[in-house]
C-alpha cells in the first residue's frame, strides 16, 4: 500500500478525506466542503497540499476550494462536464480518465445519477474508492439531478469493482441507513450483525467508513433490488430489479424509524 488515507470530520456528518501517495508525498483532498479543518489536519501533519479531487459540484464538497488553493496553492480536479460549477477548477477528468497522485494511479468512473456529471476516484492498487454521493454504506445518494436508470446503473458498475474495494462515500449516514435496510431486509442475518457492530462503532465515536463492496452487496438494498425478499417487502413480488430500485427510494422517504 503507497497510499495514505486519513478521514477529517466536517460540517455534521461530512468527511472529507485526506490522501497521501507515500512514494512521493503527493497529497489531496477529497470532496472539501470546509477549508478550516483540512488545513487544520495538513499543518499538524506537516504536509503540503498538492490537489483537491471533487466527485460533484453540491456546495458541501467543494466550498472549501478556493479558500484551500489561496492557502496552499493545490489544483483542483474534477469532472470535465461540470468544470462551470467547480469553484476554482484546473484539471477537468471525464469517465475512463487516469488521474495520478505520484506514484498511486486512480481510473475515474463517470456515475451520473445524483447529479449529472458525478464522478468517482477508484485506486485499484489500493483497492479504494472514493465514491462522493453516489453510494453511501447500505444506501445510496437521492436523485438530485439525475433519474433512477441513471443511478442503477451507476452503482452497478460500482458494485462491479473488485469485491475487496474499499468504498469511502463522504457522509457519515450509516447508522440511519442501517434501519431503512432492516425494514425491507429484515431476514438478512448480515445485515443484522452489521447494523448493531456500526451502531456500537458510532458511539464509540468511530467512523463506519469505508466499507468493502463485498459487504455492500450482502447489506445494501439499493445493490439487491434482484432479491425476491426485497421486492416482497414492497409489496412487488416478481418485479424487475429496476422497477424494484425507482420504488425503493420512495419507501425510504417515507420510513420513521
Amino acid at each position: 500500500m503507497t497510499l495514505s488515507i486519513e478521514p477529517i470530520p466536517a460540517f455534521k456528518d461530512n468527511y472529507i478525506w485526506l490522501l497521501r501517495d507515500d512514494a512521493s508525498g503527493e497529497t489531496a483532498v477529497v470532496d472539501p466542503g470546509q477549508s478550516e479543518p483540512a488545513l487544520a489536519v495538513l499543518k499538524r501533519r506537516g504536509w503540503r497540499l498538492d490537489w483537491i479531487l471533487n466527485t460533484h459540484h453540491h456546495w458541501d464538497h467543494v466550498s472549501g476550494n478556493r479558500a484551500l488553493k489561496r492557502a496552499t496553492g493545490c489544483r483542483v480536479a474534477g469532472a470535465f462536464i461540470d468544470q462551470a460549477r467547480i469553484p476554482g477548477i484546473n484539471l477537468t477528468l471525464s469517465g475512463g480518465d487516469e488521474f495520478k497522485l505520484g506514484e498511486s494511479r486512480a481510473e475515474i468512473l463517470f456515475t451520473p445519477g445524483h447529479t449529472s456529471g458525478h464522478i468517482c476516484f477508484w485506486f485499484p492498487g489500493e483497492a479504494a474508492l472514493f465514491c462522493g454521493d453516489t453510494l453511501f454504506l447500505m444506501g445510496c445518494g437521492v436523485l438530485a439531478e439525475g433519474d433512477a436508470q441513471e443511478l442503477y446503473a451507476s452503482l452497478h458498475k460500482l458494485a462491479a469493482l473488485p469485491a475487496n474495494t474499499r468504498a469511502y462515500c463522504a457522509h457519515e449516514y450509516t447508522v440511519a441507513n442501517g434501519k431503512f435496510a432492516l425494514s425491507v431486509d429484515a431476514g438478512n442475518d448480515a445485515l443484522q450483525r452489521r447494523v448493531a457492530r456500526d451502531a456500537d462503532r458510532r458511539q464509540r465515536g468511530v467512523p463506519t467508513v469505508p466499507a468493502a463492496i463485498s459487504e455492500e452487496l450482502m447489506t445494501n438494498p439499493f445493490l439487491r433490488t434482484d432479491r425476491p425478499e426485497i421486492a416482497e417487502a414492497l409489496g412487488m413480488t416478481g418485479a424487475a430489479a429496476i422497477d424494484v430500485f425507482v420504488a425503493l427510494p420512495r419507501r425510504k422517504d417515507d420510513f420513521r424509524p
